[in-house]
């Protein structure tokens, strides 16, 4: 199939666990199951757009471990090109631990970082593709790089889940910024964006970082928008999270697949809303990415 998805950064074992509440410190909690699946922002939404039908690769790196192995499945498994993944020898696969509180589907991660070198596109990339999108998350700044050079004429978006090297290099040299709340209060210095003047005050400094297209995603409360035209807000659906694990990825995968439809901006955001809010009703990360039918069926009606 032909790639028309370059998404490029974390990829990780994850290891779900659903309890009744946050366990205290020094004590023994049970769960009744454990789903075990590939994760990681770039690798998620790389799985959603495939399952989507869209022609889709992935670049980043694993260890030639277990998890390492299961990623490659996974991605196997959901139609993912893996050929710009690595496999690095005797270094160990990114994992993360979730724990996810049964009474309001909120969840808490614990990441155990992949050692080895940053993962590198080089001359590994396939002289005859031409992907139409680039989707970072910020976690393999060398290859990010590397493609927007490689491939000037792409559409590139952001998954800005916090402030570091990765995200802050990335931030001003892609064609839509797409941050959590979290990135956007740590690049902006703003304390809380609850108000209609910090929302705005918000937008503005991200412009001043990129002038193209800002998105801010706020959780339950939605998410705002600035594209040098149109500045606003749109609510998020209303519905009762069981899992939010991963309802960022769903977001930015979804947006990626409206973007290579041409979809308006606002139509854009519509659909990337819906298939977050269906996504948090799902226990698990990539169990959780909808289908397209189900995203199309779920959208307001104009």
């Amino acid at each position: 199939m032909k790639v028309q998805a370059l998404c490029i950064g974390h990829a990780s074992g994850d290891l779900t666990m659903r309890l009744d509440a946050y366990p205290a410190e020094n004590s023994k909690a049970e769960v009744d199951a454990l789903i075990e699946a590939g994760g990681g922002p770039a690798a998620n939404a790389a799985c959603l757009l495939a399952s989507w039908g869209v022609g889709t690769a992935s670049a980043g790196a694993v260890g030639d471990d277990t998890y390492g192995r299961r990623v490659l499945d996974d991605f196997r498994a959901a139609g993912v090109d893996i050929s710009l993944v690595q496999v690095q020898p005797g270094e160990a696969t990114a994992v993360s631990f979730i724990l996810v509180n049964r009474a309001n589907g909120s969840r808490t991660i614990i990441n155990r970082r992949r050692s080895g070198p940053p993962a590198r596109l080089g001359a590994g990339v396939p002289g005859h593709w031409r992907p139409r999108l680039l989707l970072f998350d910020g976690h393999e700044l060398p290859a990010s790089l590397a493609a927007i050079q490689a491939f000037p004429d792409a559409l590139t978006m952001l998954d800005a889940g916090s402030l570091r090297e990765g995200t802050d290099a990335l931030a001003g040299r892609v064609d839509y910024l797409v941050c959590s709340e979290r990135f956007a209060r740590q690049a902006t210095g703003l304390s809380a964006l609850d108000s209609p003047d910090a929302r705005s005050q918000c937008l503005a400094r991200l412009r001043e970082r990129n002038p193209r297209t800002v998105v801010v995603t706020l959780g339950e409360r939605g998410l705002i928008y600035d594209d040098g035209r149109h500045t606003g807000h749109l609510p998020a659906m209303n519905v009762r999270p069981v899992d939010t694990t991963a309802a960022g990825d769903v977001f930015h995968g979804a947006m990626a697949f409206a973007l290579l439809q041409n979809m308006p901006l606002l139509q854009a955001l519509a659909l990337a809303t819906t298939a977050a809010g269906l996504s948090v009703q799902s226990p698990g990360g990539r169990a959780s990415i909808p289908t397209l039918a189900a995203v199309r069926a779920a959208m307001p009606r104009s």
